[in-house]
């Protein structure tokens, strides 16, 4: 009888032993999933180019890092400064002392630049030249920039409203399509202002 319960306790341990490695490697197996898919692993890069083109449009990023015109039905993201970022030369919207003591945001017409309790946050040049944009980003840099919300990986916090923690989510290959067909642009000189912080913003109010 005790032969008979040892056996069978053995054998439920070992059976428990392979479940856990069981579902550990399927958890694993998921995660792999989760950030390369098959599909991504084996694109030409043109196809990651026109990957890229789709989730950049699709998540909207034209609507505050391309300059507008304005046209009939509004402000259109202008295609010869596609994702240039808030023009530098272009004005901010007066501001008053009012404007600072109560719960506010000021939006430019082209929607390119924020003013809110965090100071002013400019949209970025997103092509590649070299000076003003991401040309001399590697993709490595533009993966931890968007993983960490910081600029470069490791500076300042990249400011509201950019939705980086849900950029984030997006797997490691899309972001790679993103940065490849970033990449692809013409790069376009913008040098687009530094944020400005509280207290130099309270400067500028009258």
């Amino acid at each position: 009888m005790r032969r008979l319960l040892y056996t069978i306790s053995t054998i439920l341990v070992v059976g428990s032993v392979f479940y856990l490695v069981g579902c550990n490697s399927a958890s694993d197996e998921k995660k792999e999933q989760a950030t390369t898919s098959p599909e991504t692993k084996t694109m030409t890069k043109e196809e990651m180019i026109k990957r890229g083109d789709y989730i950049v449009t699709t998540a909207s990023c034209h609507d505050c890092h391309s300059p507008k015109v304005m046209t009939q039905m509004g402000p259109m993201p202008d295609s010869t400064r596609l994702l240039s970022g808030h023009p530098a030369k272009d004005p901010l919207p007066v501001l008053t002392k009012t404007d600072l003591s109560t719960p506010w945001i000021r939006i430019t017409p082209d929607l390119t630049a924020f003013v809110g309790p965090w100071g002013i946050s400019f949209t970025a040049n997103l092509t590649p030249d070299s000076a003003t944009g991401i040309g001399a980003w590697s993709e490595a840099t533009f993966i931890n920039t968007i993983r960490s919300g910081k600029h470069l990986g490791n500076g300042r916090d990249i400011l509201p409203p950019m939705p980086w923690p849900f950029v984030a989510k997006m797997t490691d290959d899309d972001l790679k399509a993103v940065f490849a067909f970033l990449q692809s642009l013409p790069p376009i000189s913008n040098k687009v202002p530094a944020p400005v912080s509280p207290p130099e913003l309270a400067k500028m109010v009258k």
